[in-house]
């Protein structure tokens, strides 16, 4: 699946892959979390997963995850907490969502797979900021001229 996201001299590039999507999820569970702030972590990562566009074969899969997040589903729909994973989220206006909400793979396992990939979100973004932080150490001081 292509994923556009802003390249260098203000341009724009297609990618594909878990490290083309890291930002524009960690972007939309940013959003999620700045309109609820007290929703705990598990309930953001289920709001965006509850309300993403299902991709590929029904449900959860390894090509498509959850699917393709819908940020304004996310930040908009009716979501039924965790614990009523039979139920599915649904938009503003009552329209029925294409959405699959957590859980309804049937394997139990919806709740750790997001920790999983929360995780390997935040290791990422930090494992960006040391090498970062390394780089710019070894980068010489820039000059001042006068």
């Amino acid at each position: 699946m292509d994923i556009y996201s802003t390249s260098i001299n203000g341009r724009y590039r297609k990618g594909t892959g878990t490290s083309d999507a890291t930002a524009i999820v960690a972007g939309a569970a940013a959003l999620v979390r700045s309109k609820y702030p007290y929703l705990p972590a598990a309930e953001v990562i289920h709001r965006l997963t509850a309300t993403a566009v299902d991709k590929g074969p029904p449900g959860r899969d390894d090509e498509y995850g959850y699917g393709v997040i819908d940020l304004v589903a996310a930040l908009t729909a009716d979501v039924p907490p965790l614990g009523f994973e039979g139920a599915t989220a649904t938009p503003p206006g009552g329209a029925t969502s294409a959405a699959q909400p957590a859980g309804a793979d049937g394997d139990g396992g919806a709740a750790v797979r997001g920790w999983v990939t929360l995780g390997v979100i935040v290791a990422a973004g930090g494992g960006f900021l040391v090498w970062r932080r390394h780089r710019r150490a070894d980068d010489p001081p820039p000059r001042i001229s006068r």
